[in-house]
C-alpha cells in the first residue's frame, strides 16, 4: 500500500538561522550539522522553496534559513501523517 506524505507549513521563527551555501553543502549535512540527524534535510528543503526542491545539493552561494524549532515542526508532521 502507497502512502501519500504530507509535508507542514514551516513559518518563519526570529530564531531561524540564515547561511550562506559554500562547496559541498547538502541539505542533509546541514541538517546533520545543525539537527544531528541527516533524515530530517526535508525540514530545511522546505524551508526554502524559493530554492529547486528537485536537488539535496543548494546552489552555491544561496542564502538559506535553518529552521530552529524543527521539533515542533516534526511533531506537526507526524501528527498530519497519522
Amino acid at each position: 500500500m502507497y502512502k501519500n506524505i504530507k509535508y507542514p507549513q514551516i513559518p518563519r521563527n526570529i530564531n531561524d538561522i540564515y547561511v550562506y551555501t559554500t562547496i559541498g553543502d547538502r541539505f542533509d549535512t546541514l541538517a546533520l550539522q545543525y539537527y544531528n540527524d541527516s533524515s530530517l534535510w526535508w525540514i530545511i528543503s522546505i524551508a526554502n522553496e524559493s530554492l529547486l526542491q528537485d536537488s539535496l545539493i543548494p546552489p552555491i552561494g544561496s542564502q538559506i534559513r535553518i529552521p530552529t524549532n524543527y521539533l515542533n515542526i516534526l511533531d506537526e508532521f507526524n501528527r498530519i501523517n497519522i
